[in-house]
């Protein structure tokens, strides 16, 4: 124990004993000191004991993560934006549910160790039972934006840490979650967190609005603001009201704005209690006025204010019948046969069909991907716009970036006489897919973070940046985190594909396998004997649907007529019959790559070194196995076989 946190304990001791009059905590501000009392009296926490954050394991971490899935999309961006602001300052951006568990991550994963042991990640609980006073829990128990500054925390161990947390509430004046940044080093003066306040209150300001405006888009809707400059870009009060006239949901401050007066709960009120007006001249307040022609006076006449009515829209007549299950996009439900975990993934995707943000699919090689990625666009508005699949490991390094974003005449040894439009560009509309991401060089990574983020292009050559309107669709076999954490993947590329994940079953997990089998050999197909479906329900299937789909398409070219029989099947070996080392295995450099080497060194020697057939047993594209044979040292007899890597 240093003696910083000796002298920090003895000072919190000395208050449980005194109270929060105690001379040697009247350095520290009064809601830290009714916190640390909290923290003894109600909590049993012993100040003496140092301990590590508690990290839910990860099963408990997705329950917590369901419960707030859709706010957490809607969230996700005000995240990013945060992110952007703080980072490069050593801060991370934490986002708790109510109950104080870290459902939503940003920040420099490679000293992950570090951050993990102090709590800044995805899972700990900041709870104040749990962690004592800590930016999070402080917040949850005073419902207030507040820092908690190095020895502020009741525990010493957090003592290096500053946290700066603002309260996100429902459209009820619940709590819904806190945002938080925390940094693990910073001045001593706590007035050097003051900045940091004002944004981190500002962005849960703008996620909370964010989160109202998705709920209640199907209602009438009050903008509110002392001053019309800023009423239709950034309103200070919310307000949604029903058909009646009631208030059926509001933003925090214009809860406490309509709640000062000490009267009864806003939600409720009729339109008359909140504002000096009829409820029936509502639409004199819509947009098309000029804004500064759109005052109203708060009930009671204590406060003028401007307001921008937006009212539902048209609803469609109500059918006849009651109105079943909103149905599923076709182009995703022909994905399943009914695995309950592939069909839990597609009902999350089919909510996020036409939104912006960035998605990441991830699974073992042949699992599907690119069929999954393709009819997601195919359930979309971009639908009649291009698919854009690029293999980001099947193009060589040197042509990697002139074939994704284009280039002028001359403008390197090799370019062509006039310009091309790269594979981005090509996308323009519709969907970009980016499969097998985590291969692509990380000089170009910098480059497409910024198409990410600026949605333009800048061609090889150019000097201007071309606009694109491209939705990003991104796939990989290989664990970006421990990429990242390895320095071969940027941060903030994963933050920005990872908007949301999906991840695919391997073939061997699917309970509709059968399903599957009779969906590859097609309608017209005579089907497939008894014996024959029983060898095929029985394997492993390494290389997932594409290992299956290849073993069909040999069955019907040897097969007579009638359905497909066990000796039309390949003849496996019993070698053929254990899994080859999956792409799951093969992963970058890290814990258990000398297994994975050794195995697929094993391959390649039962191969006779044809790196081609290889490939195809692994599911893998020729430039990726080669890739992993330099990774791990491999080196082939036939080296004159292997295409230069750089």
């Amino acid at each position: 124990m240093q003696p910083f946190q000796r002298a920090h304990i003895d000072t919190v001791v000395q208050l449980a004993a005194q109270g929060a009059d105690a001379p040697a905590a009247q350095a520290h501000d009064e809601v830290i000191r009714q916190s640390w009392l909290r923290c003894v009296q109600q909590h049993a926490l012993d100040p003496t004991r140092m301990q590590e954050a508690v990290i839910l394991p990860s099963a408990r971490l997705r329950e917590h993560q369901d419960q707030l899935e859709a706010f957490l999309h809607i969230a996700r961006h005000g995240l990013e934006s945060l992110y952007q602001q703080v980072a490069g300052m050593g801060y991370v951006v934490l986002l708790t549910d109510a109950r104080g568990i870290t459902v939503d991550f940003l920040g420099d994963l490679q000293p992950a160790d570090h951050l993990h042991r102090a709590g800044l990640t995805l899972g700990a609980d900041w709870s104040e039972p749990r962690a004592g006073t800590c930016g999070v829990g402080t917040c949850i128990s005073t419902g207030q934006a507040l820092t908690v500054h190095l020895d502020d925390h009741f525990d010493a161990t957090h003592i290096p840490l500053t946290c700066t947390t603002a309260p996100v509430f429902d459209a009820t004046g619940r709590l819904n979650a806190v945002l938080d940044i925390s940094a693990m080093s910073a001045p001593q003066a706590k007035a050097s967190q003051h900045l940091a306040l004002q944004m981190v209150k500002l962005f849960a300001h703008q996620i909370e609005n964010a989160d109202f405006l998705h709920r209640f888009r199907s209602e009438w809707i009050l903008r509110l603001a002392p001053a019309p400059q800023f009423l239709d870009v950034n309103p200070d009060y919310l307000l949604a009201i029903d058909a009646q006239g009631r208030v059926i949901g509001h933003n925090r401050r214009a809860q406490l704005l309509w709640e000062s007066d000490g009267r009864r709960p806003l939600l409720g009120r009729a339109y008359e209690q909140v504002l000096d007006a009829p409820f029936a001249e509502l639409g004199r307040f819509v947009q098309a006025r000029p804004s500064d022609q759109r005052a109203v006076m708060l009930a009671g006449g204590r406060q003028l204010l401007f307001m921008t009515a937006t009212p539902p829209p048209v609803r469609p007549a109500a059918p006849a019948a009651p109105r079943e299950r909103q149905r599923l996009p076709a182009p995703l439900v022909a994905l399943s046969g009914g695995d309950a975990m592939l069909d839990r993934q597609i009902e999350r995707a089919a909510r996020l069909v036409n939104s912006p943000m960035s998605l990441l699919v991830t699974g073992e090689t042949g699992t599907g991907k690119e069929f999954f990625a393709k009819a997601l666009h195919a359930s979309s508005e971009r639908r009649a716009r291009p698919f854009i699949a690029v293999n980001c490991a099947a193009i060589p390094e040197t042509l990697i970036e002139s074939e994704l974003f284009g280039y002028l005449p001359g403008s390197f040894s090799g370019a062509g006489p006039r310009a091309k439009r790269g594979l981005i560009q090509e996308a323009d509309g519709g969907t970009l897919f980016l499969d097998e991401i985590g291969d692509m060089p990380r000089p170009l990574q910098a480059r497409l973070l910024r198409v990410l983020a600026e949605r333009e292009v800048l061609p090889v050559g150019a000097t201007r940046a071309v606009a694109v309107n491209i939705r990003v669709i991104a796939a990989t076999h290989c664990d970006l985190e421990a990429l990242v954490r390895e320095g071969r993947f940027r941060d903030d590329l994963y933050y920005r594909l990872n908007g949301a994940r999906f991840h695919l079953p391997p073939l061997r997990e699917r309970a509709d396998i059968g399903w599957v089998i009779d969906t590859l050999l097609g309608a017209g197909s005579d089907g497939i004997a008894p014996e024959a479906r029983q060898l095929l329900l029985a394997r492993p299937w390494p290389g997932n649907l594409r290992e299956l789909r290849n073993v069909l398409d040999y069955a019907r070219a040897v097969r007579g007529d009638g359905p497909v029989q066990l000796a039309d099947l390949p003849e496996w070996s019993p070698a053929a019959t254990r899994p080859l080392p999956s792409t799951r295995q093969a992963a970058p450099a890290g814990k258990g790559d000398s297994e994975d080497a050794a195995a697929l060194q094993q391959a390649l020697r039962a191969a006779h070194w044809n790196v081609s057939a290889v490939a195809r047993g692994l599911g893998l594209s020729r430039m990726t196995l080669y890739r992993r044979m330099k990774r791990w040292g491999i080196v082939s007899p036939n080296q004159s076989d292997s295409p230069a890597l750089h």
